[in-house]
């Protein structure tokens, strides 16, 4: 019974590695089940065996792509007191993970509209997210921080780095500073708070 249940974790890991590989090569959109089916060496029988529909393969496939990652981490962003810094923090580690994980996120970006709704809204969530925690300690007015939220949502978005990296060859550095400078531009001024720089 051990071999037994071995082989079914084993089967069960092929199917899900099939996935990712084929979301972040012909994206989700594209992958159905035969094409799994066929790149795990299993029939489609088979992986309706281990999942129930195209939902949970693309949750299985998440969490083992995401486990070989290292994600941006907005908890650590928030030690940062000044915006400015902050701003530059949370940029250059959204820009190190887009770097690292550009193949898929491409793919999942761009089939954006074909994935199953629940994951559409965390990741909507989790991006908005990161805006949030950039764009909390600056002060502007209220006609300012409107266009703040705007570039600072703009700075975060995956397709705003490909933009200027990939189609423009900026360098993750170089796409930071500008990005930063806009936001600074925005708000008229280096604004620095009363106890400037990380809490701790």
């Amino acid at each position: 019974m051990r071999k037994r249940a071995e082989q079914v974790d084993e089967t069960h890991q092929r199917i899900v590695e099939a996935a990712a590989g084929l979301h972040g090569t012909i994206g989700p959109a594209a992958t159905t089940i035969a094409g799994i089916a066929k790149e795990a060496g299993v029939t489609r029988l088979t992986v309706y065996r281990h999942f129930a529909d195209e939902g949970a393969i693309f949750a299985a496939c998440s969490a083992h792509w995401l486990a070989q990652q290292v994600p941006p981490d907005p908890s650590a962003w928030a030690r940062y007191v000044d915006p400015v810094e902050r701003l530059q923090a949370g940029l250059t580690d959204l820009y190190r993970f887009y770097r690292e994980g550009v193949d898929m996120l491409t793919c999942i970006y761009r089939d954006m509209a074909d994935l199953p709704p629940h994951r559409r809204a965390a990741i909507a969530q989790r991006d908005g997210h990161f805006a949030e925690v950039l764009l909390e300690p600056f002060r502007a007015s209220k006609a300012r921080r409107r266009r703040l939220g705007a570039v600072v949502g703009h700075a975060t978005a995956f397709g705003t780095w490909r933009s200027l990296c990939i189609e423009h060859g900026l360098s993750d550095r170089d796409a930071t500073e500008a990005m930063t400078a806009l936001a600074v531009a925005v708000v008229g001024q280096h604004q620095r708070p009363t106890r400037a720089g990380r809490r701790g």
